[in-house]
């Protein structure tokens, strides 16, 4: 951003300077809030503030990170083999080569750190929350977030396996944008499908932190990316940029991304509201992470 207010560097394309500085403004709030995050995960203090704050930057967090892990290997296998077939490559003339590196290794080193972290703060502060089997808990109606989710989840595999319904822009799509649209459909369907799992209670054998850990990432990816990419796409189907021109329709953008952070909200208020009988669940903390949590 400094490189850019002093002419140095360009700024990003279809953005003016300062929709630049607000862009670069949130992106180092949120690096601000991931540091206080890693430290309260690993450090003792980290134990004494609201469960609550630090479950939904852990959430955010692990969403964002965590569930990128598989793009970020198999673009690295994709530059290893030559990039975009069709020459896009997701390269960005307004970022400068080492610059595109410091991120990506930042993105990885970042997502690696959480999936350690997380899973580990989780377990010491609600370690009642992942005992036990899924059959151990009550069994609910089907949820309408999971089927929201899945829904989503199948628009962007679709999107990814080709498909052209809702795209306005064929020419901007990139190897990138299908690799992180197929990544992103993963997630979204099996959160979708592991939030089921723990409403209906089934399988009742399955050990109950597996599910857990794909709705906790699943819903994650879904609240986080597509609460990150709404209010750009918003700005998009409003003002309209010469040069900002994305693949998909802004319009079908903005309705997905909107359905995307409902459904994941909603799913992760699932998995924290359900409960687990105390006899399996254990001494420590007997009732659910909810109550804890909220």
């Amino acid at each position: 951003m400094i490189g850019a207010l002093l002419g140095v560097l360009p700024v990003g394309r279809g953005f003016g300077m300062a929709e630049w500085v607000v862009l670069n403004t949130v992106t180092i709030g949120m690096a601000a809030i991931g540091i206080g995050l890693s430290l309260a995960l690993v450090r003792p203090w980290g134990m004494r503030i609201p469960g609550a704050l630090v479950a939904f930057c852990a959430w955010v967090g692990s969403g964002f990170l965590v569930s990128v892990l598989p793009f970020g290997l198999i673009g690295a296998f994709l530059g290893a083999e030559g990039g975009s077939p069709e020459g896009g490559g997701g390269e960005d003339p307004a970022m400068p080569f080492w610059e595109a590196v410091l991120v990506q290794f930042g993105f990885v080193g970042m997502g690696l750190g959480l999936a350690l972290a997380v899973p580990a703060y989780l377990w010491r502060r609600w370690p009642g929350a992942f005992a036990g089997r899924l059959g151990d808990g009550p069994r609910t109606k089907p949820p309408w977030a999971a089927a929201l989710g899945a829904a989503v989840g199948l628009v962007w595999l679709y999107w990814a396996a080709g498909g052209s319904v809702g795209i306005a822009h064929p020419a901007e799509r990139t190897t990138d944008g299908y690799v992180l649209g197929a990544v992103g459909g993963f997630w979204a369907l099996a959160g979708s499908a592991a939030v089921w799992a723990v409403a209906r209670a089934r399988p009742p054998r399955w050990p109950r932190w597996l599910p857990l850990v794909f709705g906790w990432v699943g819903s994650g990816s879904l609240f986080a990316w597509s609460g990150w990419k709404l209010p750009i796409m918003a700005y998009v189907a409003l003002a309209d940029p010469a040069e900002f021109t994305p693949p998909e329709h802004p319009v079908v953008a903005v309705a997905l991304n909107l359905a995307a952070v409902v459904a994941g909200a909603a799913m992760l208020r699932i998995l924290v509201r359900t409960r687990v009988r105390p006899a399996v669940a254990g001494q420590v903390d007997s009732v659910s992470w909810s109550t804890t949590v909220e």
